[in-house]
């Protein structure tokens, strides 16, 4: 009546809401044992099937034998790795206890390697666990993309249910250890692995991007999710976040949060979210914002501090939440400001906006000074006004700075293009463009630059 045997006291599953935040605040540094050999995408699963075996006395025992189906091993490696540790352990000893068992775990599987493996068998994969196993939280597994990680935690729970039905009737007992070598270096599983076409540059990565419901921001998620990445889709707008995701394919590629940047408590929500999703975060875009043009002495305090909220504070929030996760992760990453030409560029009825500009792209400089020593990247872009498909214009910032110009409002964006060197119109594409430059690979070197998108404002350049 009880395969798994009696629960055990203190590992009976936390309540809901304490359980996945006690998951959001380990995935980080789980994500990190998982992807020492080669960086992981995780899917958390804390279904009853998991917990209940989490909480039973018998799962020590059952999970060292692991998974008794061929596809299984290739999907979940020989074993898991246990956190042995009741949930009521402080989160810090849970992560100590965490980094000594995944040290033991490569040692045993390199052992179980070098003991099995014969001169035709090929080159070990890789020592990191495919599945984490957290009792009173649930389970963590990984793999190269969404999808195969959450497909990597569906076969053990049906593994789960295997070993429940074994210990009901008799004992669960897998196959010899010798035939799960030659199961997980199957020759023609090695062959299609051979025959596997190359990653996209951004795959593994898990981006998150403020202010991707419209405009710029959508733009960005397109191109991050088109190179590969799983995309975090941050909105104030909780409807439009939700309307990309589901354009960028769903939540095996994109997940929606409704996040006020301004708020401390919902910006460590989206985080906790986008961990929960995909184990972690990898790229963080800040790109939420909002314009309000007006002379000096016409710009209220409430102008002033609202613009501030959302860019200057907004972006610190989401850039000290994104260092935390990146820090634990230990895999470096990327923090991009979406700035303005604005920022280095004095223009008439403009104090707030400009001015909230200037500390986000100091704030690069900033961060890229003091998070280099993590591999952590921090990166601008200066775009020109982005008026076609801009949000911000469209909500009145394109009428305020007509009025400024002394233009019609549809005549705005030619406007701005025969102002520039290159007479040409910036649009949100080009903005994601340079987005995906400085995060696909090629400035791997590079950190605290802002990269112009304005097709040539000369009173921008740089100096």
């Amino acid at each position: 009546p009880e395969p798994f045997g009696p629960v055990l006291d203190g590992y009976e599953p936390l309540p809901g809401a304490e359980r996945r935040e006690r998951a959001a605040a380990l995935a980080p540094y789980v994500r990190a044992v998982a992807s020492q050999d080669r960086p992981q995408v995780g899917h958390f699963d804390d279904s009853e099937a998991v917990l209940d075996f989490l909480a039973r006395a018998e799962h020590p025992r059952l999970a060292a034998l692991g998974t008794s189906c061929p596809d299984h091993f290739l999907r979940t490696k020989v074993r898991p790795l246990v956190l042995d540790l009741p949930p009521s352990v402080p989160a810090d000893e849970a992560v100590a206890r965490l980094e000594e068992l995944h040290a033991a775990y490569r040692e045993e599987y390199a052992a179980y390697y070098a003991a099995h493996a014969t001169p035709d068998s090929p080159a070990m994969r890789g020592a990191d666990p495919a599945i984490v196993l957290i009792p009173g939280v649930g389970m963590f597994s990984f793999g190269k993309d969404k999808q195969t990680a959450r497909v990597a935690g569906e076969f053990y729970v049906n593994a789960i249910n295997v070993m429940r039905g074994a210990e009901a009737v008799s004992t669960y007992a897998p196959i010899e250890e010798a035939e799960k070598f030659r199961i997980e270096y199957w020759a023609l599983e090695e062959a299609k692995l051979r025959r596997m076409p190359e990653p996209k540059p951004l795959a593994t990565r898990v981006a998150l991007v403020t202010g991707a419901g419209s405009g710029i921001g959508k733009a960005i998620a397109r191109r991050l999710a088109a190179e590969g990445a799983c995309v975090v889709v941050a909105d104030l707008n909780g409807d439009s976040a939700a309307a990309v995701a589901e354009e960028l394919g769903g939540p095996d590629r994109a997940v929606a949060v409704r996040a006020d940047v301004t708020s401390e408590e919902q910006v460590e929500e989206a985080f906790r979210a986008a961990v929960l999703a995909f184990g972690g975060v990898d790229l963080v875009v800040n790109n939420a914002g909002i314009s309000i043009s007006k002379p000096l002495l016409e710009t209220s305090v409430k102008d002033w501090d609202l613009q501030h909220d959302i860019m200057a504070r907004g972006s610190f929030l989401v850039s000290r939440e994104a260092a935390r996760v990146m820090i634990a992760q230990e895999l470096g990453g990327d923090i991009v400001y979406i700035a303005s030409k604005n920022a280095v560029f004095a223009g008439p009825d403009n104090i707030a906006y400009s001015a909230a500009k200037a500390d986000q792209a100091h704030q690069v400089r900033l961060l890229a000074a003091e998070l280099g020593g993590h591999g952590i990247r921090v990166n601008g872009v200066n775009p020109d006004g982005v008026v076609r498909g801009s949000g911000i214009f469209a909500g009145g910032w394109g009428a305020q700075r007509a009025a400024t110009y002394g233009i019609e409002e549809e005549k705005l964006g030619e406007f701005y293009a025969q102002r520039t060197l290159l007479k040409r119109e910036v649009l949100p594409e080009h903005v994601a463009n340079a987005v995906f430059a400085l995060t696909g690979g090629d400035l791997t070197h590079t950190t605290g630059l802002h990269v112009p998108v304005d097709a040539g404002v000369a009173a921008a350049f740089l100096r």
